[in-house]
């Protein structure tokens, strides 16, 4: 299966300025999810509108091919319209990709084997969009105008966290991975459409920069992961982050 891998970054950022370009355990931002990508065989293609990401990406081995128009690089542009442009450009160079994968750079804690493994699992299950989760536990409330917040499961007969089976938790979108045939893109205009799978990814894996805190917190993952150290290497993909 021909499959490109689509890593969207802008230069701007309100939360944290310039933070794709920020050295985080030891190396941009950026590029942790294009070498994971690149180390999966995976066709890398960075969309940016900023030079200095452009070059980064470059110097990491992915392939920048154009800077992004103005119009797909506001503050309000969703994702899609992005990778659409991406999908356009292959399919100008006559190198339409049979699936997209979506790696959003801000989620860049992926343990070894993870992006292999999302792989295989989309093309022996058949679906046409796989969504990147981590497990939460079914203890979640909801406020009520009455006065009387609603759970999610029964107070009454709690169950003991050793006891939950798979299907006792929620399953919360990581952000940080997205598989999905183009025919998708092309007929929904959307990441997630027709067969949906799940694909559980390790509970270090979401962690999603928006704020300081969040980075902090990325840097002492990839870094009990990985090592300080750029082209360290990481552990088997066990889960063990310790």
């Amino acid at each position: 299966m021909n499959i490109l891998c689509v890593i969207p970054v802008r230069g701007g950022s309100k939360g944290v300025p310039g933070k794709n370009a920020r050295l985080v355990a030891g190396k941009p931002l950026v590029a942790w999810s294009i070498e994971q990508a690149l180390a999966a065989g995976l066709d890398v293609l960075v969309s940016t509108d900023d030079e200095e990401l452009a070059e980064i990406a470059r110097g990491a081995g992915a392939d920048v091919p154009f800077l992004r128009p103005a119009e797909l690089a506001q503050d309000t542009t969703p994702t899609e319209p992005v990778i659409e442009h991406a999908i356009a450009h292959r399919v100008a160079e006559g190198r339409r990709p049979d699936a997209v994968m979506l790696l959003q750079a801000t989620s860049p804690v992926r343990l070894a084997g993870t992006i292999e493994r999302a792989v295989r699992e989309f093309e022996e299950t058949g679906v046409d969009s796989l969504v990147g989760v981590v497990a939460q536990t079914p203890f979640f409330w909801h406020p009520a105008d009455s006065g009387s917040a609603t759970a999610e499961y029964d107070p009454a007969a709690r169950p003991r966290r050793q006891d939950l089976t798979a299907e006792d938790y929620f399953y919360k979108e990581t952000g940080s991975l997205y598989l999905t045939r183009t025919e998708i893109y092309e007929r929904e205009r959307n990441r997630i459409g027709g067969r949906v799978g799940l694909f559980v990814m390790d509970e270090a894996e979401g962690v999603d920069i928006d704020t300081l805190v969040d980075l902090r917190i990325a840097e002492q993952v990839l870094g009990d992961l990985y090592g300080s150290a750029p082209g360290a290497h990481g552990p088997e993909e066990t889960g063990d982050i310790s």
